[in-house]
């Protein structure tokens, strides 16, 4: 069985991996989807995120990064797939989520839906918030996989 994770990953966390990791303890195949938000202005491309995605995973068999534009329940039709995955840190993520995954639902009763406690050492990670550190000139390297904080290392106002 295949499920779908998806999300802009800009950039890939270590929290990202560790629900990959643990999503493909529970299923035959991860597809990592990533997207483009129209809500989000994203630091890196799209091919800069897939290019660091799939460096981060090299190593994983059973995952694949794809790029997918448009509703998520439409790329999960078209790669056969009933499962998507989801991270949760705090209680905010939750109203978020539960909001998108009752859309979802709706719109393709066939999908699942499930979500992925974060690891405690993790809760208050996240791609903008490691961002924002990033431009103060602070220390990131204990939230990103090296391909994400090489890219990261090398732009100018990060």
């Amino acid at each position: 069985m295949k499920a779908v994770l998806a999300g802009s990953f800009d950039p890939m966390t270590l929290g990202h991996l560790d629900l990959v990791r643990r999503g493909r303890q529970m299923f035959d195949e991860v597809i990592i989807a990533c997207g483009h938000n129209v809500n989000k202005r994203t630091l890196f491309t799209l091919e800069e995120r897939l290019d660091i995605l799939r460096e981060s995973v090299a190593d994983m068999s059973g995952v694949t990064v794809t790029p997918f534009t448009g509703l998520l329940i439409h790329f999960c039709e078209a790669q056969g797939v009933k499962v998507i995955l989801r991270g949760l840190r705090v209680a905010s993520d939750f109203d978020f989520e539960l909001r998108i995954g009752l859309a979802n639902r709706d719109m393709a009763p066939e999908l699942e839906t499930i979500f992925l406690l974060t690891d405690p050492q993790r809760l208050f990670v996240s791609s903008s918030l490691v961002k924002e550190i990033a431009a103060m000139g602070g220390d990131v390297s204990r939230y990103l996989p090296e391909p994400a904080l090489r890219r990261l290392r090398a732009r100018p106002n990060a």
